[in-house]
């Protein structure tokens, strides 16, 4: 089996589970730090041409994290692709455990075995919040509907203020947030890498949580040790002074 994946925490899934499957991964496919396969370009524009470079039996890729003309453009150069799209947490677990077993896994991994059993009991929530999460600034983007970040955080009692808007990802200004009146505000590091000094700022006297990203929106590995990381950094969410 030869896999190429498109997709950094199914590259981490599969790099861990099945080392040696794995023959190409993006340029963002940052875990496991030791990872030595073929680069293939971005999540978002892949070098097509040196993906099929490396004869794959499959192409891994996600409806959010890649554009659907590189996988119709795959499929029409004969290339398998296998697409992942969970927008909750129990889907995640359950795609991981199909995923692997096709890929050749003769069992479920240690690590899956425990992100099961870590989602099954999370940390006692420090909430329930009334958050607004942005994902992007510049413009701002935030989470809407039915997004696995969104069921994250719902399960550790953050409430979405968006989670009934039309879109998954809404595009208020900034004086909307503002009038939406959150308790909190969640900033995770990725995509957009919120910092201390880059998103507190736009919400004076709003505590902001400063999240780390690949324990918000990765399903891999990162899933069994999520619900600790991202409850410690809600309970000490910082509070920017204004």
């Amino acid at each position: 089996m030869r896999v190429v994946s498109l997709v950094p925490s199914l590259t981490e899934a599969v790099a861990v589970t099945l080392p040696g499957v794995l023959v190409g991964a993006t340029d963002w496919c940052t875990h496991p730090a030791d990872l030595d396969v073929a680069r293939v370009g971005g999540s978002k524009y892949p070098d097509l041409a040196r993906v099929r470079a490396l004869r794959p039996d499959v192409v891994l890729c996600n409806v959010e994290e890649n554009r659907r003309e590189d996988a119709d453009a795959l499929t029409a150069a004969g290339v398998p692709v296998r697409v992942t799209y969970p927008r909750t947490v129990p889907q995640a677990l359950d795609e991981l455990a199909a995923l692997l077993t096709e890929l050749g896994a003769d069992r479920e991994p240690d690590w899956l075995t425990a992100a099961r059993r870590a989602w099954a009991a999370p940390p006692a929530p420090t909430g329930p919040h009334r958050a607004v999460v942005p994902v992007w600034r510049r413009p701002w983007v935030v989470l809407g509907r039915d997004t696995f970040a969104g069921d994250v955080l719902h399960r550790l009692g953050v409430r979405n203020l968006y989670a009934d808007h039309p879109d998954r990802y809404p595009r208020p200004d900034l004086a909307e947030l503002r009038g939406r009146r959150p308790d909190l505000v969640v900033l995770p590091d990725e995509p957009y890498r919120f910092t201390a000094d880059d998103g507190p700022d736009a919400f004076p006297g709003v505590p902001c949580a400063l999240l780390s990203g690949r324990h918000l929106t990765w399903y891999g590995p990162s899933l069994a040790e999520a619900p600790e990381v991202l409850g410690a950094q809600l309970a000490r969410r910082l509070t920017h002074p204004g």
